[in-house]
């Protein structure tokens, strides 16, 4: 588990994790920038009316969609996933692995498939874990780490490993390594609770998971 990670932290600075890493995070500010609008819409139509009773519900709404999103970050990572786990993976294997033959796995709709079917799953557990960020803040922060440790560690590799084979055969790859998955899991949920850090998680996610992917070949270079 230490070494695909730090082999994915020393190519943190490869150009190719450059292009990756912009897309993501468009992605997700793009899903995040629906949310906040669609809070404020939603709380400005419960308000109704024009004034200022209207323009604090629509800011109320917004601020609260907001922390949603932040909540849900995990989640939208890995339904935007498809934007940088190819490219990132691709910039590994020609570094690390180049006797690699051609990725041809699972098809590109059935990767998609994957990707958004998962985020929808890990949001559904996400809320559920919401109202104990409200009761009981330290509880709640555990729950959310452990199903980002969950989310990041399943939907990461097996995404990756879909790049080389079918989805049925990815899981079942993630299955011979599940301690390794989920301990890099959980390593990249903690680096999601710090902000600004956290928007590094899913390019060190997806090219430590390559690197474990592959692990009894790594060549250091």
């Amino acid at each position: 588990m230490i070494v695909p990670l730090l082999l994915a932290l020393r190519q943190l600075g490869d150009r190719a994790f450059l292009g990756p890493l912009l897309k993501g995070l468009g992605g997700a500010v793009l899903v995040f920038a629906g949310l906040v609008a669609a809070g404020a819409w939603g709380a400005d139509a419960l308000a109704g009316g024009t004034g200022w009773l209207a323009r604090a519900a629509a800011a109320l709404g917004g601020i609260l969609a907001l922390g949603l999103a932040v909540w849900l970050f995990v989640p939208v990572v890995l339904a935007v996933s498809g934007l940088f786990l190819d490219p990132v993976a691709d910039a590994v294997e020609r570094r690390f692995y180049p006797g690699l033959p051609p990725a041809e796995g699972a098809n590109l709709a059935a990767q998609a498939r994957f990707n958004l079917w998962f985020g929808l799953r890990m949001a559904v557990l996400s809320l559920a874990a919401l109202p104990f960020a409200f009761a009981l803040p330290l509880v709640g922060t555990a729950l959310l780490w452990l199903v980002s440790a969950y989310g990041l560690g399943h939907g990461l590799f097996e995404g990756v490993a879909q790049r080389r084979m079918g989805v049925e055969e990815a899981r079942a790859e993630r299955r011979k390594r599940e301690a390794s998955v989920l301990g890099l899991g959980a390593v990249l949920a903690a680096i999601t609770l710090i902000p600004g850090l956290n928007l590094l998680a899913p390019i060190v996610g997806a090219a430590a998971m390559t690197h474990l992917l592959h692990r009894n070949d790594i060549v250091i270079s």
